[in-house]
């Protein structure tokens, strides 16, 4: 039944990868995997007879979840985006206290981590400044830009694996996000193979050293992903809702907020 488990935990992770705000790698954590996971994606090519079994499971739950949710996703943003924002920025707000707990470790606070704090933030803003980086090869249309995809994967790879960064977030930021979804339904190999290579180089490449600097600088690490959350904000922000998107929005607000409050509350204690 153990190979059962893998593979709903993975679901779990799918699901949380395609919402915006929400972190595949905060769900391992909640799931307990993430160690795991690490280890085994770090550890791949030393003992892969080891390790393939279970990255195999929690990849097939992944995949599964992403196909769970990808079509429903994209039918609501297309018909509230401004209401599913709104839901996804209290999604991320919501997520700072667990992030900022991680970073409270025992060790003092130094300049250097807030330095890390303030170019994590700069980095996803200054990402996120131009919507319009890439075309939208997810609709059939042709693109010349497929090293921009492939590096786009790569750090999407990196997103996957830190804990509190959104890959589905990431994808936002960098223009990708709904083109992805509809590629994914559409079946678009000629849009996902690109990314789909750079998430794997990126794994491989990042998997050893994200988890050596996640052990030996806790606050740093943190205080970066805590960056990261706060450009994202500026970043997916819709501007001041008018008429009855003021309502839903506020709402949908609310509930994120909560929601992820509450789930964090409940899976802490």
């Amino acid at each position: 039944m153990k190979y059962l488990s893998s593979i709903l935990k993975g679901v779990f992770i799918g699901i949380a990868t395609v919402v915006p705000g929400v972190s595949g790698g905060t769900m391992a954590i909640i799931l307990g995997i993430y160690d795991d996971l690490i280890h085994a994606m770090g550890s791949f090519f030393t003992d892969w007879k080891k390790h393939s079994l279970f990255l195999l499971q929690v990849g097939l739950g992944g995949l599964i979840g992403i196909g769970l949710l990808s079509k429903l996703l994209e039918t609501i943003i297309g018909r509230y985006p401004t209401m599913m924002q709104y839901l996804f920025i209290g999604i991320i707000i919501g997520g700072l206290p667990v992030l900022y707990n991680k970073a409270n470790t025992k060790v003092k606070k130094s300049t250097a981590d807030f330095i890390f704090l303030l170019l994590g933030f700069a980095i996803v803003f200054l990402l996120g400044s131009d919507p319009n980086t890439v075309s939208t090869m997810a609709s059939g249309k042709e693109t010349s830009n497929l090293l921009f995809l492939f590096i786009s994967g790569i750090v999407i790879a990196i997103a996957l694996i830190l804990p509190g960064i959104s890959a589905s977030f990431m994808l936002l930021t960098l223009g990708l996000y709904e083109t992805t979804l509809k590629a994914i339904n559409t079946q678009n190999i000629a849009f996902l193979l690109p990314i789909g290579l750079g998430i794997l180089v990126g794994t491989l490449a990042s998997t050893k050293l994200i988890e050596k600097f996640l052990n030996k600088y806790p606050n740093k690490a943190y205080m970066l992903i805590i960056g990261f959350v706060l450009g994202s904000l500026i970043a997916v922000f819709p501007g001041i809702p008018v008429g009855w998107d003021i309502i839903s929005s506020t709402i949908a607000f609310i509930i994120g907020l909560s929601g992820i409050h509450l789930f964090s509350s409940k899976v802490s204690n």
